[in-house]
């Protein structure tokens, strides 16, 4: 069973190009988790108006964010509302969508094959504008990710959106630390199994609304950006200690 988790927060304006991308793909037993943040917008209507049994809708409550950086904010509220999606997939197989990308048609097909034999795949992407034209056919020459784990907690090239893993991986990393920013950096640095997938099977749509920056430079400052990658290796380091005292444990039991 696939389990596909997407996050709206009024995006009306590319939704249903989306949605449409995905749902051609799903058989009849999987599931597209959507969870919504409060749109105004159109949103909730598109996603009513499918009908579809294998939609399921989600209202995501914000909880009181204490972060006084409103960049900082926005990426906060996206990594809740994608766990709210998370939380309740019941597949074995777990894809991330953002709300206002494109999927090539075998994207599904492809991934879950390389799933077989890893818990983390992620795959190449294109880059399209307001209109739907390719402004830059294969993102990444080559895998962007590091061998080295610590490289990749230093400068993590996980993208969510061009990501997909096992339930074994979704279980350990749920739930999300508090404090956590970034859901894909998360989950691809508990990865133990990865593979990195060079064809583009993703359409990642760049406008002036994008609330994740997929592969564009960071604004935040250097003590920011110390800071965080501190607090997120100790958080790594402890939530992987936890769960090999927990298989030590039920090996001796």
């Amino acid at each position: 069973m696939i389990s596909v988790c997407m996050a709206t927060y009024n995006g009306e304006r590319f939704l249903r190009e989306q949605i449409d991308s995905i749902l051609c793909q799903l058989g009849p037993e999987d599931e597209l988790i959507i969870s919504d943040d409060g749109s105004t917008d159109g949103t909730l209507g598109i996603i009513e108006s499918y009908g579809d049994s294998r939609i399921r809708l989600l209202h995501h409550e914000k909880e009181n964010i204490h972060i006084n950086i409103m960049k900082l904010k926005k990426f906060y509220c996206t990594t809740f509302n994608f766990q709210n999606a998370l939380l309740h997939a019941k597949g074995d197989f777990i894809f991330l969508v953002d709300q206002d990308d494109v999927w090539e048609s075998n994207r599904i097909r492809i991934m879950v094959e390389q799933l077989k034999g890893n818990d983390l795949v992620m795959c190449n992407f294109s880059i399209i504008d307001n209109s739907g034209n390719i402004a830059n056919k294969k993102f990444y020459n080559k895998d962007p990710i590091s061998k080295y784990k610590l490289i990749n907690i230093i400068k993590s090239k996980y993208i969510g959106c061009c990501m997909a893993f096992s339930r074994e991986l979704l279980e350990i990393a749920l739930p999300f630390p508090n404090n956590l920013m970034a859901h894909d950096y998360w989950i691809g640095c508990l990865s133990k199994k990865y593979e990195f997938i060079d064809i583009p099977l993703h359409k990642y749509r760049r406008h002036e609304s994008n609330v994740s920056p997929s592969a564009e430079k960071s604004n935040n400052s250097f003590f920011i950006k110390i800071g965080y990658r501190v607090i997120f290796l100790f958080q790594i380091y402890k939530r992987m200690i936890f769960f090999v005292t927990r298989s030590g444990e039920s090996a001796h039991e």
